[in-house]
């Protein structure tokens, strides 16, 4: 992967102590990852770097944004990053796998990849829900598929509890959905009585 060496450090020339570090993540990262949510992005990281003969404890910070299609309205929304993390990097004669908190190194390497642990903190720091300010959404596409606004859907909810089965349009289409579904569940005559002509 060709990012790999654009988000490394090389460590071993570097002395005991603080160490800083900055980086440009750009579409290329997440092009890379071949992720497909991600179209386009602009970050910055920090990493501080603090070098002791045991191991190396890198604070990671990350702030930008990404460029993602609006969960409402379809359309590209930026929405920020602002991560930060602590990776520790340990080393080891054994092959180990990264817990999400330790990256071991064989004592030989020279070098410390950042590529994976950038990309997932990116990801990872994204919201659950991906959506425009209140507002800023392209007004044809919800009319298009007919998504209201917030607002708008708190009043709907707010609408039909008030009305309850008081309402007597709410209470006839309750009460056919009731008996549609026990008649779906009951078994019929002549699915039951055997074949026609059959012996009593």
């Amino acid at each position: 992967m060709g990012e790999t060496q654009r988000y490394s450090i090389a460590y071993k020339g570097l002395k005991n102590g603080h160490h800083e570090f900055r980086f440009a993540v750009d579409r290329s990262l997440f092009e890379a990852f071949e992720n497909t949510e991600i179209k386009d992005g602009a970050c910055e990281v920090r990493v501080d770097l603090d070098r002791s003969e045991a191991q190396l404890t890198l604070d990671v910070a990350i702030s930008g944004y990404v460029v993602v299609a609006c969960d409402r309205c379809l359309e590209d929304c930026r929405v920020p990053v602002d991560f930060e993390g602590q990776l520790l990097v340990r080393f080891s004669e054994e092959v180990r796998e990264y817990d999400g908190e330790v990256l071991w190194l064989l004592p030989g390497e020279e070098r410390v990849d950042l590529t994976q642990y950038i990309y997932e903190s990116i990801v990872l720091s994204l919201p659950y829900q991906r959506v425009h300010p209140e507002g800023e959404c392209n007004p044809e596409m919800l009319e298009r598929f007919r998504i209201v606004s917030d607002s708008e859907f708190a009043a709907i909810e707010e609408r039909a509890a008030t009305r309850g089965h008081a309402d007597g349009e709410w209470a006839k289409l309750a009460a056919l959905r009731e008996r549609m579904e026990s008649e779906a569940a009951e078994p019929s005559e002549e699915g039951t009585s055997g074949h026609p002509g059959a012996a009593e």
